[in-house]
C-alpha cells in the first residue's frame, strides 16, 4: 500500500485533498466509528447520531465511486479507540505513508501523529481547503500582533478577507459604504413577537439515520437529548437544499432579528447551516456566494446578507485561527480562575431561571442554540456564576450538533468567559437580566424580576451581574467597551456594594436549586 488515507468525521467532503491523486491500485481510505469520540464529552445523542449518519451516508457515495474503504462501524469491532484502529490498519497493511487533511481536533491530531511515530510512518497532513484562510496565513496575518497583550480584532481580519475574495466590494471600498452593519441587526421583536415565520425543512430519517438512531438508543442510552426530533441534513443534498431554504425564506429577516430571543422558538431566522458546513456537506463559499447573489437580485437587504457572511467569512474563519493560534494552551485558560461546578440542571433544562430552562431546554431536545442563546444566555450565566471554563467549554461540546472543537473552544473560552483574558475580544461579554428581557419575552411569567438586585424575587443574572462589576471593578474601569458600567457602582453607597456582593455569595452556594 502507498497511501494510508485517514478520513475523519468532520472531513465528508469529495474534495477532501487527502483524495487528490488517489490511486485505486495503490492507495486505501480509512473510516472509523468509535464510542470514545462520543462519550470523553459526553455527547447529545442527536450530535451523536448527525455525525454517525453522515458518515454512513458519505461512505456510501466513497464506494459509489469505487474508491477502496475499509469502514468500521460500532457494531462491527471492539477497539476502544481512534488510535486503536489505526494501530491495527497500520499493523495490517503496513503503507508507505499516511494521508489526512488537518484535524478539527488538537487532540486528534497529536494522537495521530504520536501513532505514526509508533510505527515510522510519515504522516502527510495537508491544508485543509474547505477553509478560506489557511492556519499558515492567519498566523502571518497574527503576527503583526506579536505583543501578546494586544488583543487580535476579527473585524481588521474580515475586511482583510472581503478585500482578498472581492465579497461585497464596490472597487477598494465595502458595497453601501460600511463595512459592518452590526449596529442595524439588534432589534428585540417587540410585544408581538416573530411574525411570519416559515418553519425550516426536516429532513425525514432515511433507512440508514433510522439505523444509527437505534443503534445510538441502545448504546449511548444513558447520553443527554431527546432523538426523536432528528431531522439534521445528513447528505450534501439535503444541506443544499437547507441552504436555498434559508436563502429565499430566512435571510431577508435575518439581520434585523439576529439577537432576538422568544420562547418556544427555537430557530427564528437562523440558517441552520453550521452543522453541514462544519461536516463539509457545504463550502463556505458556495454558502457566502449564495447570499451575496441574493442581495445582487434584490431578494434580501444589505444589512441581512452582510451580518450573515460576516458569520461566515469573519467570525468563523477567524476563530478557526486562533484555535490553532493558542492551543494547546486555550484548552485550560482560565483568567478568572472560575472552579464552581456546572449545576446539575444544566443536563435537565430544570431551573426556575426561565431563559436558562428555554435555553437549555430547547438544546436538549433539538441539538441547537443560536448564537446569542449560547452568549448571552448560557455562556453569560457561566460566566457571572463562576463556572469551570473547562467544564462549560465540554458540555457545549456535547450538546451541540455543530460542535468540533477548533469552533467551539474558541467561542466558549475565548467570547463567552473570556477566560483566555480577551486576547481576542475586546471585553467581557456580561450584563444584567434587563438584556435578556430586552431582547426576548423569557423574562415573562418568571418567578425572578430582572429589576431587583437583592431578595428572594433579584433575578440571578442581576444579581450575579452587579456582583461581578463590584468584584472586577478595577479591571473594567480599565476597558474603554466597559467604563461605563463601572460608573454606576462607584455612585453605590458602601453598605449597598457589601449588600450586593453578600447575597450574590448566597446564590452562589445555591445554584443547583435556583
Amino acid at each position: 500500500m502507498r497511501h494510508l488515507v485517514i478520513i475523519l468525521g468532520d472531513q465528508l467532503t469529495l474534495d477532501n485533498p487527502a483524495l487528490h491523486g488517489f490511486d485505486p491500485t495503490q492507495d486505501h481510505i480509512v473510516m472509523a466509528e468509535v464510542a470514545h469520540e462520543s462519550q470523553h464529552v459526553w455527547s447529545h445523542r442527536q450530535r451523536i447520531t448527525l455525525f454517525l449518519s453522515a458518515m454512513r451516508h458519505f461512505a456510501n457515495q466513497l464506494r459509489a465511486q469505487q474508491f477502496p474503504l475499509t469502514y468500521f462501524s460500532l457494531e462491527s469491532h471492539a477497539y476502544p479507540d481512534l488510535p486503536a484502529i489505526w494501530r491495527a490498519v497500520l499493523q495490517q497493511h503496513q503503507p508507505q505513508a499516511i494521508k489526512v487533511c488537518e484535524p478539527g481536533d488538537w487532540r486528534v491530531w497529536q494522537a495521530l501523529q504520536a501513532v505514526a511515530d509508533e510505527h515510522a510512518t510519515p504522516l502527510q497532513v495537508l491544508q485543509d481547503t474547505h477553509f478560506m484562510c489557511s492556519i499558515d496565513q492567519f498566523q502571518r496575518w497574527a503576527a503583526k500582533y506579536s505583543d501578546k497583550n494586544t488583543s487580535l480584532r476579527m473585524e481588521f481580519f474580515y475586511r482583510g478577507m472581503r478585500k482578498k475574495y472581492n465579497i461585497l466590494m464596490a472597487g477598494d471600498a465595502p458595497v453601501g459604504g460600511d463595512w459592518n452593519y452590526d449596529h442595524d441587526n439588534r432589534q428585540s421583536l417587540g410585544k408581538q413577537g416573530p411574525q411570519a415565520l416559515v418553519p425550516p425543512p426536516v429532513f425525514t430519517p432515511d433507512v440508514i439515520t433510522q439505523a444509527v438512531m437505534a443503534l445510538v438508543k441502545q448504546r449511548f442510552a444513558a447520553h443527554p437529548g431527546q432523538l426523536e426530533a432528528f431531522g439534521w441534513p445528513v447528505t450534501r443534498a439535503q444541506a443544499l437544499s437547507l441552504l436555498a431554504h434559508f436563502v429565499a425564506e430566512k435571510l431577508p429577516q435575518f439581520g434585523p432579528y439576529q439577537d432576538a430571543m422568544w420562547q418556544n422558538t427555537p430557530y427564528l431566522w437562523h440558517s441552520l447551516l453550521a452543522s453541514a458546513l462544519n461536516l463539509k456537506l457545504l463550502n463556505p463559499r458556495e454558502v457566502i456566494a449564495a447570499a451575496e447573489q441574493a442581495y445582487a437580485c434584490g431578494q434580501a437587504p444589505l444589512v441581512s446578507v452582510e451580518g450573515f457572511i460576516r458569520q461566515i467569512l469573519g467570525w468563523r474563519e477567524f476563530v478557526r485561527g486562533v484555535y490553532w493560534l493558542e492551543m494547546p494552551g486555550l484548552k485550560s485558560a482560565n483568567y478568572f480562575a472560575h472552579t464552581r461546578d456546572l449545576p446539575g440542571w444544566f443536563w435537565t433544562g430544570e431551573t426556575q431561571m426561565q431563559c436558562l430552562s428555554q435555553c437549555i431546554g430547547q438544546t436538549l431536545q433539538t441539538g441547537y442554540a443560536h448564537h446569542i442563546q449560547r452568549l448571552m444566555v448560557i455562556g453569560l450565566f457561566s460566566t457571572l456564576a463562576q463556572l469551570s471554563p473547562q467544564q462549560v467549554s465540554d458540555w457545549f461540546l456535547a450538546v451541540y450538533v455543530d460542535a468540533v472543537e477548533w469552533v467551539e473552544l474558541p467561542n466558549v473560552v475565548g467570547m463567552a468567559l473570556y477566560a483566555n483574558g480577551g486576547r481576542f475580544t475586546s471585553k467581557p461579554y456580561v450584563a444584567s437580566g434587563a438584556y435578556i428581557q430586552r431582547m426576548s419575552n423569557y423574562c415573562a411569567g418568571c418567578k425572578y424580576d430582572p429589576k431587583q438586585k437583592t431578595g428572594e424575587r433579584a433575578c440571578p443574572f442581576t444579581t450575579l451581574y452587579w456582583a461581578f462589576l463590584i468584584k472586577h471593578e478595577a479591571l473594567l474601569a480599565s476597558h474603554s467597551r466597559t467604563r461605563l458600567m463601572v460608573q454606576h457602582i462607584t455612585k453605590m453607597a458602601a453598605d449597598e456594594r457589601l449588600a450586593i456582593s453578600d447575597f450574590a455569595e448566597q446564590r452562589l452556594q445555591q445554584l443547583a436549586s435556583l
